[in-house]
């Protein structure tokens, strides 16, 4: 049987594939679901994008489904709970990061009615269409994430550099950056409306 060409990147395993063939450069307009977008690309910071998928249901059990609302309110006794939990990335910084990002990105929705509506302000609501024919030209930050990251920072959230960002940016679809001979190039520029 023949198999459908992809991306380079998500060729090595079969978690990158899933993720890659389902979810990468999907235009995503859910809250909750941009939120631990937002808490797994801190996470990755020095790592892996293969190490935060295979413990990504371990984080959706550790941090509530990631409820912004329960995070936020998360304490001591709790980052302590959290540090000793094998199942996610024990780094106090990013722990605290999450929390600190959750009360952050309440604050966002207050603002701006919805985090889904402040997030997309920075591709213009919506997603940039790349045409790239091979992973080396991919950037690893454009002036959209270093908008986005200064805002952000500016906001109080942590762990929200430019790379991140634009790894953000790429995970929920505001960037189509599969390649041109990727069969889901076309299926994501396809539904590139909000």
């Amino acid at each position: 049987m023949k198999t459908k060409p992809i991306c380079q990147w998500a060729q090595s395993h079969e978690l990158l594939t899933t993720y890659h063939n389902e979810e990468w450069g999907t235009p995503l307009h859910d809250d909750t679901k941009l939120f631990e977008f937002l808490v797994l690309e801190g996470a990755q910071a020095g790592l892996s994008w293969l190490t935060v998928l295979k413990k990504r249901d371990n984080y959706r059990q550790a941090f509530d489904q990631f409820d912004a609302v329960k995070i936020a309110s998360y304490d001591e006794v709790k980052t302590a709970a959290l540090m000793a939990d094998a199942g996610i990335i024990r780094n106090r910084l990013k722990i605290q990061s999450t929390i600190m990002n959750a009360r952050a990105f309440l604050t966002v929705q207050e603002d701006f009615g919805s985090f889904d509506q402040y997030i997309w302000q920075f591709v213009n609501g919506a997603p940039i269409q790349n045409g790239w024919t091979q992973s080396s030209q991919i950037p690893a930050k454009t002036r959209e994430s270093d908008a986005m990251s200064k805002e952000l920072k500016i906001r109080g959230f942590k762990f929200v550099g430019s790379t991140i960002c634009y790894a953000f940016m790429q995970a929920t679809g505001m960037v189509n950056d599969h390649t041109t001979d990727c069969w889901r190039w076309k299926a994501v520029s396809n539904q590139n409306l909000p």
